[in-house]
């Protein structure tokens, strides 16, 4: 019989240790936990519950929610473009070209290929986010427009499973209907609710939040959709008040990145084995420079045009080079459902965690922006275009 408390002591052990070599290398905590859920799988035996599932799965959803609220509309809505354009074509470019890859080279079959191009086309939100919360680009501009362009990118990949393998029934009805409902109801009823039932020890407004993420969720999960594709659009709906109570954001922060991440993060690396990635290392790194190639090739040409810093431009081209969230997502989807099979998926999801770690340790190491250099370049900024404007 499992002792739940010495499986969770494990879990949690693990995600202390990878906390402190975090600390000691200056690596974001969310690779170094994918890291040793890799070597945990590997030689320690370590395997998931149904109730770690459920952590993991919690951890992901909140993360994406958190990644969701810290999109500013004001930043949305100026930088626009630059977010559409970056976003939709770190989308297309890699569909495509993993697409080709796995129907051409591979000679997958088309289903399969498809998951291939669905799967290698996202950029993790929740690593992205993660390294956006650890170096404090979150609250700069630069950082609200490369989550935004997650957003975009992330929401293509979902319309592309969607349109090639969803099963439209009642149900995916019944999601769309209560999720257009929900989303246009909850902008002005949290600030309502917050403002009367907040900021008491019972933590109303956290369980509200929990509420709408799980009932969304649910209601994914029924249509044959995934639940944190709501958790990013409910937190993209409330965002403009969210960006307002740093309080309440901090608090969800702490609950996600204390005791929930680690388990989503952890159970990430498990799904690498090891075996399986000698066997097929030489399709496993081509499928990963098809996917940051072809990532490459539509966002840096695109930051150019838009007069990003080359600094600033490659940063931004290896974060949404990352993936891992809807990657993972999309590849269990196909296992699932039988369009792909165990070596397939063992090769999407190799690569897809790869692409989770190579290019956010390069990002980190070589190109990360200096936040408080970037916090007074847009402070000038601001400060300039009123006069530009007055003189004109």
């Amino acid at each position: 019989m499992e002792n739940t408390w010495l499986v969770a002591a494990e879990w949690l052990g693990l995600a202390l240790v990878s906390g402190l070599i975090a600390g000691w290398t200056g690596i974001s905590i969310s690779l170094v936990e994918i890291a040793v859920g890799v070597v945990a799988g590997n030689f320690l035996g370590l395997h998931p519950n149904q109730w770690v599932n459920f952590l993991a799965g919690v951890g992901s959803i909140v993360l994406t929610f958190l990644a969701g609220a810290e999109v500013d509309p004001v930043v949305l809505r100026t930088k626009f473009r630059e977010s559409v354009s970056i976003g939709f074509l770190s989308f297309l470019l890699p569909f495509i070209g993993a697409f080709l890859y796995a129907y051409y080279v591979l000679q997958w079959t088309l289903e399969a290929s498809e998951i291939a191009g669905i799967a290698l086309s996202t950029t993790s939100v929740a690593v992205v986010y993660a390294v956006m919360v650890e170096t404090g680009l979150n609250e700069t501009e630069i950082g609200k427009i490369i989550l935004a362009a997650c957003f975009i990118t992330d929401l293509g990949t979902v319309v592309a499973l969607g349109v090639l393998f969803a099963n439209f029934n009642s149900w995916m009805f019944l999601f769309i209907v209560a999720t257009i409902l929900i989303l246009a109801f909850v902008p002005r009823f949290t600030p309502f609710f917050l403002n009367r039932y907040g900021n008491r020890v019972s933590q109303l407004e956290i369980k509200y939040i929990f509420f709408l993420l799980f009932f969304l969720g649910g209601l994914a999960t029924m249509a044959n959709s995934e639940a944190v594709l709501p958790a990013y659009l409910l937190g993209l709906a409330v965002a403009g008040f969210f960006l307002q109570e740093k309080t309440l954001t901090a608090r969800l922060r702490t609950i996600a990145f204390s005791l929930l991440t680690p388990f989503y993060f952890l159970k990430a690396g498990l799904y690498v084995s090891l075996p399986a990635v000698v066997t097929g290392a030489g399709i496993i790194t081509v499928g990963l420079i098809v996917k940051i190639l072809a990532k490459f090739l539509g966002v840096w040409p695109t930051t150019r045009f838009f007069k990003f810093g080359p600094r600033e431009g490659m940063y931004t081209t290896l974060l949404m080079s990352t993936g891992l969230t809807f990657g993972t997502i999309s590849a269990l989807f196909g296992l699932n459902h039988g369009y792909i099979d165990q070596v397939q998926y063992t090769i999407l999801v190799t690569v897809v965690i790869l692409s989770a770690v190579v290019p956010t340790i390069i990002a980190q190491a070589f190109f990360r922006p200096d936040r408080e250099a970037v916090t007074r370049e847009e402070k000038l900024k601001a400060k300039l275009v009123p006069q530009q404007k007055e003189v004109k």
